[in-house]
C-alpha cells in the first residue's frame, strides 16, 4: 500500500490537490493511504518550501502546485 501525504494549511489549492489525488487512486485502482499534513513545523522539517507538495513513500513528488491528473497517475506507473 503506498502511503501518500498531501502537505499544506488546507487552502483551495491544497484541498483541489487532495480531490485530484484521491480521484487519481481510485482510477488508477492503486491501494493508497492518503494523509493530510497541515503542521507547518512538520512541513518544514520535510523539505518543504511551497505548498502544496504531495509525498507518496517519503519521497515528495510535487510541490508548489497542483499537480495534473496525468502527472499523479504517472506516479503509480
Amino acid at each position: 500500500m503506498k502511503k501518500i501525504e498531501i502537505l499544506g494549511t488546507g487552502c483551495p489549492k491544497c484541498q483541489k490537490t487532495t480531490k485530484l489525488v484521491e480521484e487519481a487512486v481510485k482510477e488508477a485502482g492503486v491501494e493508497a493511504e492518503v494523509i493530510h499534513v497541515t503542521d507547518l513545523d512538520e512541513i518544514v522539517n520535510r523539505g518543504v518550501m511551497m505548498t502544496p507538495a504531495v509525498m507518496m513513500d517519503g519521497e515528495i513528488k510535487c510541490e508548489g502546485k497542483v499537480p495534473s491528473a496525468k502527472e499523479i497517475k504517472s506516479w503509480f506507473e
